[in-house]
C-alpha cells in the first residue's frame, strides 16, 4: 500500500473517530454528557437507566476500539500489535467497567471527579493517544 493510500484510510478512520464524538448526543444514550457539562459538583446525579446507560456505554467503546484497531494495523501493519492491543482494550474494559458500575449504581458528589475520568477512559479513544506512540517508541528501539 503507498503511503498516500495508508494516509488517506487513516484520515478516513480518524474522520470517524471524530463523527464518533461530534454525534454523541444523538448516537448514545448518557445523561451524564450534559450533566457534567454543566456545574456537576452542585448538582444531583441524573435519572438514568443502568442497563442502557452501559450497553451504549459498551458499544461506544467497541467502536472507539475497532476504529483504533484499524489505525493501528494500517500504521503498523503488524498483527501482532493488533492482537496484544485487543488484549490491552480488553483488560481495560474489564477494569473501567468495575468501578464505572460502581459510580453509577452507588452516585456521591465526592465521587463526580473520579467518575468523570473512568467515564472518560471509557467513551473516549484514548488507547489509542497512549499506545501509538508506545509502538512507535518500541519500532524505532527494535
Amino acid at each position: 500500500m503507498s503511503k498516500i493510500v495508508t494516509y488517506i484510510i487513516v484520515g478516513i478512520l480518524i474522520l470517524l473517530l471524530i463523527l464518533i464524538r461530534a454525534f454523541e448526543n444523538i448516537l448514545f444514550y448518557d445523561p451524564y454528557l450534559s450533566f457534567f457539562e454543566n456545574d456537576y459538583l452542585y448538582m444531583d446525579s441524573p435519572r438514568r437507566e443502568i442497563a442502557k446507560l452501559v450497553l451504549y456505554t459498551t458499544l461506544r467503546f467497541v467502536l472507539n476500539t475497532v476504529i483504533s484497531l484499524g489505525i493501528l494495523y494500517i500504521i503498523f501493519k503488524d498483527k501482532s500489535i493488533v492482537k496484544f492491543s485487543v488484549l490491552i482494550f480488553s483488560i481495560a474494559y474489564v477494569l473501567l467497567l468495575i468501578p464505572f458500575l460502581y459510580f453509577v449504581i452507588n452516585p456521591k458528589q465526592e465521587d463526580y471527579y473520579l467518575f468523570f475520568n473512568i467515564r472518560r477512559f471509557l467513551i473516549q479513544p484514548i488507547g489509542l493517544i497512549l499506545l501509538l506512540p508506545a509502538f512507535y517508541y518500541h519500532k524505532l528501539n527494535r
